[in-house]
């Protein structure tokens, strides 16, 4: 503990962001370059060093935190990225796209600002690649197994480095042209530039990791074929059967997913397209979902230049205070946020009749109605209660020429053949069934991430990476010293 006083003496501080009406004009990530090593010392010597610290068990990976935190207050910045990198594979994309369920849980947090643990952490993960401490580091020598990775998104990413450093030969399989998965074509490049996830990539070619693209499981190669052809299989092709919205006029044109909005914008950043197909400049644009989802979409419609933004959320206004009746500490709680969107959103006074910035609260969709040619042109709304039941009395029209719905995944698309292929057992929500070692009914064959545990976070994924690596390691050789860091029946800390 550097400095036993820090959290008496230091106010938070966080990362501060660009201006709004500089930041709208580009697709550069958010935040002011370089203004983050300045304060992040200091703000790393507000950890108070706990006897217990909960910030552990908020997180599923088991960050080491206030160990690297003592490490940046001392500016001793390689041992802070070794003792990082021993439980994260990729901390500066949890740095950037993680809500820091461990700030929740942050001793501190109890009556004051918790420490900024997101931004030490993104802090020593830019300062590892700069001064080079993120080295690929390629097996001693190979085990003579292989293994096939199905999906490129942080889970099938976390499980193939671990398996390469093991030894095994690794070959990760993407139906997409470019490796990532969601973070590459579902998070706009505002909130975490490609260029995290190319080096990362890059690390693990050097390491060994093989990588074939354009290659969907099930349709392009068959999924028996290619248990055949490797000593172990790990699906980790995500949670992408979105969930739909059955009202009147749902068959409308321009009501899309919002994910098949969101790579379009991305392929624009990409270099693939001059301009999205899709794109919401000088529509009126309503995205149905309050989730994160439903603000990417609202940060990419502002840039692209919508006439206007309006978010809908199911769910009422929540309070500004954490409500230690219904979740106490460390609990994560769902208050208010202002994401970076949301704050552009507000700024810009992108939907005036909105309640706070561009939401619309306890807001639920009765139905569409188009134009003659068979276009959206509004969204009629009614205002709910707790239970979402209709409040008399409370409709509402607005103008629609786009509308994205952000409501959600069920479960692991099945329209490739890779399940049914395999024939592997399905819960009755839409997930894939697998015991206590990630293994699922087939022979061989294991399961991680959102395809198996549902929709989650970004650090829960990493975490189901490198424990399914371990539970794979340990059935290609006997044992493992790989890391497991969660169970498959793990859950985050709940009442």
């Amino acid at each position: 503990m550097a400095d036993p006083k820090g959290f008496m003496t230091t106010p938070r501080q966080d990362w501060p962001r660009r201006p709004v009406e500089e930041r709208v004009g580009d697709w550069d990530e958010v935040y002011v370059p370089g203004a983050l090593l300045p304060i992040v010392s200091k703000q790393a010597d507000r950890c108070m060093d706990c006897g217990i610290p909960f910030c552990h068990d908020a997180c599923p990976l088991g960050n080491l935190i206030p160990e690297w935190n003592d490490l940046v207050s001392r500016e001793d910045w390689r041992a802070a990225a070794d003792r990082l990198h021993a439980t994260n594979n990729f901390p500066e994309f949890t740095g950037r796209l993680c809500p820091a369920p461990c700030e929740a849980g942050c001793v501190l947090a109890i009556n004051q600002p918790a420490v900024t643990i997101k931004n030490v952490e993104c802090a020593i993960a830019d300062r590892a690649w700069e001064e080079g401490f993120a080295q690929p580091r390629p097996p001693d020598r190979l085990s003579g197994r292989t293994v096939a990775v199905i999906g490129s998104g942080p889970t099938g990413l976390a499980a193939a480095q671990q398996l390469t450093r093991a030894g095994h030969t690794v070959a990760v399989f993407e139906k997409d042209d470019r490796v990532g998965g969601l973070m590459r074509y579902g998070i706009p490049e505002f909130k975490m530039e490609k260029r995290h996830l190319e080096r990362r990539i890059e690390q693990m070619r050097a390491e060994g990791t093989r990588f074939r693209t354009s290659t969907a499981v099930g349709r392009d190669i068959g999924a028996a074929e290619l248990r055949s052809r490797y000593d172990a299989v790990v699906i980790a092709t995500g949670a992408t059967a979105w969930r739909e919205l059955p009202v009147p006029g749902r068959e409308l044109a321009g009501i899309q997913q919002a994910m098949e909005y969101l790579p379009l914008a991305n392929r624009v950043c990409e270099g693939d397209l001059e301009a999205s197909p899709m794109s919401a400049a000088g529509k009126h644009v309503v995205i149905v979902g309050g989730g994160d989802t439903g603000a990417d979409c609202l940060g990419t419609a502002v840039r692209e230049g919508a006439a206007s933004v309006t978010q809908l959320d199911i769910y009422a206004q929540p309070g500004a205070e954490r409500d230690e009746d219904v979740e106490p500490w460390p609990t994560y709680p769902k208050i208010y946020r202002l994401s970076a969107a949301h704050e552009e959103a507000r700024d810009l006074e992108t939907a005036p009749a909105a309640d706070a910035d561009a939401r619309l609260f306890a807001a639920s969709t009765l139905r569409f109605t188009g134009d003659a040619d068979g276009h959206v042109r509004s969204l009629h709304l009614t205002e709910v209660d707790a239970g979402r039941r209709p409040l008399p009395g409370t409709g509402r029209e607005l103008p629609a020429d786009l509308v994205l719905l952000a409501l959600g995944f069920s479960g692991p698309d099945r329209e490739d053949g890779l399940i049914d292929q395999l024939g592997i057992g399905m819960e009755p929500r839409g997930t894939i069934t697998r015991d206590a070692g990630f293994a699922t009914n087939a022979p061989g064959v294991f399961a991680a991430g959102d395809a198996a545990r549902g929709q989650s976070l970004i650090v829960w994924a990493i975490a189901e990476g490198r424990a399914v690596a371990a539970a794979v390691d340990h059935y290609l050789t006997g044992s493992s010293r790989l890391p497991a860091p969660i169970s498959p029946y793990d859950r985050p800390m709940t009442v």
